[in-house]
C-alpha cells in the first residue's frame, strides 16, 4: 500500500510539473512551398485565458501573446517585432538536473526583452551571451528573422546550445521539433516524448508531400487527435448518435486539456518587406476556436476578438473556453483526461469541430487571397482595417448562430 501511495503522489507531482508543456516546430524557408520560414507553438498552460497585446516601448514595436491576467504584458509567450524577428519557447525539463538557483520561470520576461531589442537571430545570440546571469530559465527558445535565419537555442541559467534549422547536418528535413526536453540535455529525463513522436510522424509525412504550410500546421497538427503510441485517432472514434456521450482517454495528444492557444508565425523571404510577417493566431482551446491572422503594422488596432475587453478577456478565447466545457463534462478528479468525442464529431455532422471547420476554412482562404494581393500593393495597410472588421463581425455572428455564445 505504501508503494502504491508513493507512486500516486509521484504521478501527481509529475502531472503538475508538466502542465507547462508545449509542442513547437521551426521550418526553414528553404523547405516551405512559398519559401517563407514558419515557427509554431501549441501552448499548454493552466492559464487558459490568453490575449494579444501590442507593445511600442522598445527599440522595436512588437505583437505578442500574453496571459490575460498579465494585462501590461510583463511576459510574452510567442510574438514578433517590427524588424521581422520572432521568438517562442517550450519549457525544458532536462537541462537543469540539480539547481539551487532561486530565479525561475523567467522565460516570458526574456522573450519580451528580446522582442524589444533584437532584430535578428544573430543579435539574439549576442543577447543571450551578454544578459545577466543566472537567467532564471530552462527552456528551448525558437527564433526566426527577416534575413532567412532560423534556430533553436536550448538555454539554462548560465549557458546555451544553438541548433541551426538551416544546417542540413542538424535539420536534414528542414525542420526541428521541440516539446519539453532538450536534445543537448540529460537523455534520460525530460517530458513530451510521445507528443514529439506524434509531431514527427505528422511533419515527416507532410514534408514528403511538400505540405509544410501554415494551414497544415494549424488545422492538422494543432488539432490532431492522432496518438503515436496507442495508434488511436479520436476523429474516427465517434458514434452516429450526436446525443450519445462517448468518452475517450485524452492524454498526451498534441492538443491537451491544458492547451490555451496555438500560434504560427510566418516570416518573410530575404529582401521581402518585414511588414508581411503574419501571426496566425488560434486563441483559446484549439479544438473549439478558429484562426485569426494578425499584422503588427496595424499597431494597437488589432481585431477586438483577440484583444482584452472591459471584462479582462479576449472574446474569442472566452468563447472557445465556454465550448470546451462541453467536451469535458466530468468534474470529478482526473475528469480532464476524458473527452466526449461526440461533442467534437458525430455522424450527424453537428460536432463542434465539424461546425467550425467552414468558418476556419473561409478565414484562411480570404486571408491568403488578400496576402497575395497585398504583396504587390504598396497601399496594402489601408485595406487591413476593413479585413479586421470583417473578421470580428463574422466570428461574432458565427459563434452566436452556431452555439449561442
Amino acid at each position: 500500500m505504501k508503494n502504491i501511495l508513493a507512486i500516486l503522489v509521484l504521478l501527481m507531482v509529475i502531472s503538475d510539473l508538466h502542465v507547462h508543456a508545449c509542442t513547437s516546430i521551426i521550418i526553414s524557408g528553404k523547405y516551405t512551398p512559398d519559401g517563407r520560414p514558419i515557427m509554431w507553438k501549441n501552448r499548454d498552460i493552466d492559464t487558459y485565458q490568453n490575449a494579444i497585446r501590442y507593445f511600442n516601448d522598445g527599440k522595436y514595436s512588437s505583437l505578442g501573446l500574453i496571459d490575460s491576467d498579465d494585462p501590461t504584458g510583463k511576459s510574452v509567450w510567442i510574438g514578433y517585432n517590427s524588424a521581422g524577428f520572432a521568438i517562442m519557447n517550450t519549457a525544458s525539463y532536462n537541462l537543469i538536473m540539480k539547481d539551487t538557483i532561486d530565479a525561475k520561470d523567467h522565460e516570458g520576461i526574456v522573450m519580451r526583452e528580446a522582442l524589444m531589442q533584437c532584430a535578428s537571430v544573430g543579435e539574439f545570440e549576442v543577447f543571450l551571451k551578454t544578459c545577466k546571469k543566472p537567467m532564471g530559465v530552462e527552456t528551448n527558445f525558437g527564433v526566426i528573422d527577416a534575413y532567412g535565419s532560423a534556430a533553436y537555442f536550448e538555454v539554462s541559467n548560465f549557458s546555451y546550445k544553438k541548433l541551426d534549422v538551416n544546417d542540413p547536418a542538424v535539420a536534414p528535413m528542414g525542420y526541428i521539433i521541440h516539446t519539453n526536453f532538450s536534445f543537448t540535455g540529460d537523455p534520460n529525463s525530460g517530458s513530451g516524448q510521445i507528443r514529439y513522436k506524434t509531431a514527427e510522424d505528422l511533419f515527416y509525412q507532410a514534408a514528403q508531400q511538400k505540405n509544410l504550410t501554415i494551414r497544415f500546421i494549424l488545422q492538422d497538427v494543432s488539432r490532431s487527435l492522432w496518438h503515436s503510441l496507442t495508434k488511436t485517432d479520436l476523429k474516427k472514434s465517434f458514434s452516429d448518435n450526436p446525443a450519445e456521450q462517448k468518452f475517450m482517454n485524452f492524454t498526451d495528444f498534441i492538443p491537451r486539456y491544458y492547451s490555451s492557444s496555438a500560434v504560427a508565425i510566418q516570416g518573410v523571404k530575404p529582401g521581402e518587406n518585414a511588414e508581411f510577417t503574419t501571426m496566425w493566431t488560434v486563441l483559446g482551446f484549439s479544438l473549439t476556436s478558429v484562426v485569426t491572422p494578425l499584422w503588427l503594422c496595424m499597431g494597437k488596432d488589432q481585431p477586438t476578438m483577440v484583444m482584452l475587453d472591459k471584462n479582462g478577456v479576449a472574446p474569442l478565447c472566452d468563447k472557445a473556453i465556454k465550448l470546451k466545457q462541453q467536451l469535458f463534462p466530468i468534474k470529478q478528479s482526473y475528469g480532464e483526461n476524458y473527452i466526449n468525442v461526440n461533442a467534437l464529431f458525430n455522424g450527424a455532422g453537428t460536432g463542434i469541430m465539424q461546425k467550425l471547420k467552414p468558418l476556419d476554412d473561409m478565414i484562411f482562404d480570404e486571408a491568403f487571397k488578400r496576402l497575395d494581393s497585398w504583396r504587390n500593393n504598396k497601399n496594402f495597410k489601408q485595406e487591413i482595417p476593413e479585413f479586421y472588421r470583417f473578421l470580428d463581425q463574422i466570428i461574432t455572428a458565427k459563434y452566436m448562430s452556431l452555439f449561442g455564445i
